[in-house]
């Protein structure tokens, strides 16, 4: 599993206690950053020392010269120091940077000892296939690697490929002697979009769920990850984008007597407005197949990929911009009216689902004041 070797090689060598003076995460998969630091607090920072040998900076709030002179400095109380620092990205801002780059270089030609530096460039996304990854995120790990890659080891932490993802769940699951069926993990991974920090929260979450009974099915996985929310809610735009009043009604309702209720409105609001925005985009590229969704949507802002044919067929229900203009609107109103702390938010929410499922009203010229919730 390529994803997986870099991480796994630096975790061997925090174990070996071989390390080099200073590293550079470079990604923002967060499952892996957090595997690192806790081989580094496992197998460096004994738990009471961490007061004194574990340390957080961000470049944004502190300068670098105070983190190096740090670094440098031995600790009277802890036999070793650790410092993670974040905001890599303001090494090269604007202007020249090369005084700073000179100064990391200056500290890893004679570095402490006792203490490792952790630059974490998680400013950066890293896909499965790198040959897909964006410009601007290319061009930042480029000079990453042309300048720190120098005298830093980089540790890439890279985006997991949906097979390597569903391999890791059987592997995992057989070292907590759990079985898991194959769709299960299918599913699982499908539904969370290979991002392993998810995918591995909610597999402790079914693991505990399925107790005795050692074995984790569809079923589980449909019952208590977060697919089954997300079916829901693709379900409820459906409805909504059918003008299928009566449906959609239902569809809410079975939303909000499941899981945290109506103290979730505002999760699942925001999920509605995020869904007709990339309906928004759809409509306006003129997507017509999976091939050109992946295009159209930006890495942060793409659907489950179970949801991408439900989404473009509901997308091409509204006939204009103007209509899925007028759906955002409706979300943003009713977002303000949720945060007032209204008597009932679950008649908030149908009030919504009314007025989206009712035909626009033609667009009247002129100027005209809208009366905004009291």
């Amino acid at each position: 599993m390529r994803a997986f070797q870099q991480t796994e090689r630096f975790v061997s060598d925090v174990e070996a206690r071989k390390l080099r003076a200073a590293y550079v995460f470079v990604g923002d998969e967060a499952f892996f950053r957090q595997r690192c630091r806790e081989a580094i607090l496992e197998h460096l920072v004994p738990g009471d020392m961490r007061d004194f040998s574990l340390y957080d900076f961000d470049l944004a709030d502190t300068d670098l010269a105070e983190v190096l002179d740090r670094a440098r400095t031995p600790s009277l109380m802890a036999p070793f120091q650790v410092f993670f620092v974040r905001g890599v990205k303001n090494l090269f801002g604007r202007g020249s940077n090369e005084e700073k780059l000179a100064a990391i270089e200056k500290y890893c030609s004679d570095p402490n000892p006792d203490a490792v530096l952790i630059f974490v460039a998680d400013h950066i996304s890293i896909p499965a296939d790198v040959r897909r990854i964006e410009m601007t995120d290319r061009e930042r790990y480029e000079r990453i690697r042309e300048t720190m890659g120098k005298y830093c080891t980089i540790v890439e932490l890279g985006r997991v490929q949906e097979s390597d993802a569903v391999r890791w769940i059987g592997e995992y699951c057989e070292t907590r002697a759990v079985k898991i069926d194959a769709d299960a993990a299918r599913e699982l991974v499908d539904a969370l979009g290979s991002d392993m920090m998810m995918v591995s929260n909610e597999l402790e979450k079914l693991i505990l769920y399925v107790g005795e009974k050692k074995r984790v099915t569809l079923g589980d996985v449909e019952t208590m990850v977060l697919a089954a929310k997300q079916r829901s809610l693709y379900e409820l735009t459906d409805a909504i984008s059918a003008k299928d009043r009566v449906r959609a009604l239902e569809m809410l309702d079975a939303i909000l007597t499941t899981g945290d209720g109506d103290e979730a409105a505002i999760g699942h609001l925001y999920m509605l407005a995020k869904t007709f925005r990339q309906m928004l985009v759809i409509l306006e590229r003129n997507v017509r197949d999976q091939r050109m969704l992946w295009a159209a949507l930006w890495q942060g802002f793409r659907v489950p990929p179970f949801a991408a044919d439900d989404i473009i067929k509901q997308a091409r229900r509204y006939k204009s911009k103007r209509e899925l203009t007028r759906a955002i609107r409706l979300v943003a109103k009713t977002d303000l009216a949720l945060r007032s702390n209204p008597p009932s938010k679950r008649l908030v929410l149908e009030k919504l689902v009314l007025d989206l499922t009712a035909e626009a009203k033609p667009e009247v010229l002129g100027w005209s004041q809208e009366e905004l919730p009291v």
